[in-house]
């Protein structure tokens, strides 16, 4: 795997119908360190944060017996329940999701969660939801400081949050040590964004990445940012980590990948890691050929 670095796998890249059992057994033959949880718009994941003690210890029980750790949380349920909403319910909404999202990671032994860089996504976005946004934000950092929880913004899919440029304006204003940073490689190439400048700017905010491919936006194309087969996308992973490590960037890697019905999804996660280790050993070359000149 990655020299020096965790890797993990995202849940959604399994079939949703496996037990935890089957998923937590699964990545550790496969060979990562750990899984990211997916909490989003579903009402079944969604469901998850209200699970009793018992339950949450049953799983981080099953987590230890498969020597295989939830380290990290993708956070996407504020698509449906936005801090930018117009209605001060759904508003309320957000807030009690990410009261629960945190008390949950704190059970699990979560370090890092995933938050989806949406002022709203199914409603208008207005300068009035952007700082309504921004207030969610500081309102979270602040229940985020109390448990220890890191929150990390990922850079996302649509322009609101579409550079670490973007993101460390809003690390700006809110002032805290548990508001970060999570880039996805695939988001950051497919906007057009200078990916090496925008890592240099954001290193000392990076708590983990995304490895993901996509396809670029461009005039007469709005991108494909999701079920990009890696090596059939625009991302430049040599060059990311390259830079990446010219950076010391020590961090952990996940890889992001969507389980698909109509294939083996087993076999489709290793030609993933075969892809991303042969990138990651000509990144590693690259760097030592010019230390050497």
């Amino acid at each position: 795997m990655l020299f020096g670095h965790l890797l993990g796998i995202y849940e959604k890249a399994l079939p949703p119908e496996w037990s935890w059992e089957k998923r937590l057994k699964t990545a550790k033959e496969l060979g990562f360190d750990y899984l990211e949880i997916s909490i989003d718009e579903a009402d079944e994941r969604i469901d998850r944060l209200s699970w009793s003690k018992e339950s949450r210890n049953m799983l981080l029980s099953l987590c230890h017996e498969m020597d295989m750790p939830i380290r990290s949380m993708c956070l996407s349920a504020h698509r449906k329940f936005p801090f930018g909403s117009a209605d001060s319910i759904v508003q309320s909404k957000a807030r009690d999701l990410m009261k629960k999202a945190i008390e949950f990671a704190d059970d699990l032994g979560i370090r890092v969660i995933q938050l989806a860089g949406y002022d709203v996504y199914y409603e208008l976005s207005t300068q009035e939801s952007a700082e309504d946004f921004l207030e969610g934000m500081k309102w979270s950092s602040k229940l985020a400081e109390k448990y220890q929880m890191m929150l990390a913004m990922e850079i996302m899919d649509s322009p609101f949050m579409n550079s670490i440029t973007k993101h460390l304006w809003f690390e700006s204003q809110i002032k805290s040590p548990w508001y970060k940073v999570y880039p996805d490689l695939g988001n950051l190439t497919a906007w057009g964004n200078n990916v090496e400048e925008e890592l240099e700017k954001g290193i000392s905010s990076i708590v983990a990445v995304h490895i993901k491919e996509t396809k670029a936006v461009t005039e007469t194309f709005s991108g494909q940012f999701k079920c990009v087969p890696f090596g059939e996308g625009c991302v430049d992973f040599v060059n990311c980590f390259r830079k990446l490590e010219q950076l010391n960037y020590k961090g952990p890697y996940l890889i992001e990948m969507w389980n698909d019905p109509k294939i083996d999804n087993v076999e489709a996660i290793k030609d993933a890691i075969r892809f991303i280790n042969e990138k990651y050993d000509l990144a590693m070359n690259n760097n030592a050929s010019l230390k050497n000149t």
